[in-house]
């Protein structure tokens, strides 16, 4: 598989990520966990405008990667901090979200990041710009949804 066929493949894995997230109540187990109580329109809101990035960012995938590669480095801090760091800070506690973060997100970011390696594009400068622009952008939705929860 070349560079842009794993960004397609990232974009259908954070797809059934979110289908994931809805059908196993990912909104109930924010607010056991939180106090947030995320609307149903805000959850499908954010989630549409993310995955919509994500088909933007993909489609630029042959002419501007280091773009692209903010698609793998959401994945990776999505799995890690919001479903594996909290299944472990809550002791086991399952997190909608966990099983995809598992399955899909880690293989498929490390091999959007393999295959942008192999294509020559994988720089220090672009790694590092990925994980920067993606903590902003995994970080934004959760402080909108705070802010409109004290409202």
């Amino acid at each position: 598989m070349n560079l842009e066929h794993w960004f397609w493949l990232a974009i259908a894995a954070c797809a059934l990520h979110v289908l994931e997230e809805f059908f196993l109540d990912w909104r109930g187990w924010v607010k056991s966990i939180t106090g947030i109580d995320v609307s149903l329109g805000a959850f499908w809101t954010m989630n549409s405008l993310a995955l919509a990035l994500g088909v933007a960012y993909a489609s630029l995938a042959g002419r501007w990667p280091d773009v692209a590669l903010v698609i793998p480095a959401v994945m990776l801090i999505n799995a890690t901090v919001f479903h594996v760091g909290a299944w472990i800070w809550l002791r086991g506690r399952f997190s909608p979200g966990l099983i995809t973060s598992l399955v899909l997100f880690y293989p498929i970011a490390i091999g959007c990041y393999r295959s942008a390696y192999e294509a020559g594009v994988l720089t220090g400068r672009s790694l590092t710009y990925s994980f920067l622009l993606a903590a902003v952008a995994t970080a934004t939705p959760m402080r909108v949804l705070r802010a409109f929860s004290r409202r």
